[in-house]
């Protein structure tokens, strides 16, 4: 059975993301802006530290956040919470952006001081305090690994492990039985070389595991989808 598995050559396998928290103090007229940045991998991770946030702070006028989720940088939100749309999400997600990362979440909180700042003013202070929340992470390259799953009877072992210490995948899990298992995961780009020698294993096939229940991204006043320029 050959596996369904298809790799475009020009896709990357690499992204950049942020290797531990970083926070900064901005102030803009008597306004003072916090704001952190701050490492998640799934949207329950930074829906969870924004309502953390919002409890710690619930003094504050106003918490503002954007996050980007995903290698492919296609999971994405931002919320203005309060402030004039567009002022507040959308240049914080622009910061993300602009250093393009991923897998992370800035949060921008807001001490009124007084001074009305304006439209052009908030967009500006709350562009700087994402980007001084930046500023204090160091920002790393990661690797797209994808998994593939194998099954194959026991008198193959020699030949599938052979193939295995050459390739060298990481070995997620594997049962070995009269019919053996396992779950192999490599860099992206390695992926197709590794399917192709395991593909002449005669009596090795591919399989899917039982899928998962996605996540459900839910939505809330003031989220924006925020389209990338």
């Amino acid at each position: 059975m050959s596996v369904a598995y298809t790799y475009n050559i020009y896709m990357q396998d690499t992204y950049l993301t942020i290797e531990a928290s970083g926070e900064a103090v901005f102030k803009e007229k008597m306004s003072r802006f916090l704001s952190f940045a701050i490492p998640v991998s799934t949207v329950i991770e930074a829906r969870e530290y924004i309502e953390m946030y919002r409890k710690e702070y619930y003094d504050a006028r106003h918490v503002c956040w954007a996050y980007m989720i995903g290698h492919e940088r296609t999971c994405f939100r931002a919320n203005d919470n309060g402030e004039p749309s567009g002022t507040a999400g959308k240049p914080i997600l622009g910061q993300i952006n602009s250093n393009n990362l991923t897998d992370i979440l800035i949060i921008v909180v807001r001490y009124f001081g007084g001074i009305k700042l304006g439209t052009g003013g908030l967009i500006v202070a709350y562009r700087q305090a994402a980007a001084d929340a930046i500023a204090q992470c160091n920002i790393v390259e990661r690797l797209v690994e994808d998994t593939i799953n194998i099954r194959f009877e026991y008198p193959l072992m020699n030949d599938v492990m052979r193939i295995v210490k050459e390739e060298q995948p990481t070995v997620l899990s594997q049962t070995f039985e009269m019919d053996c298992e396992m779950s192999l995961r490599l860099r992206r780009s390695g992926i197709p070389r590794l399917c192709a020698r395991l593909e002449k294993v005669q009596g090795l096939t591919f399989f899917e595991p039982e899928e998962t229940a996605e996540e459900d991204e839910t939505f809330e006043d003031g989220d924006v989808i925020v389209e990338e320029e």
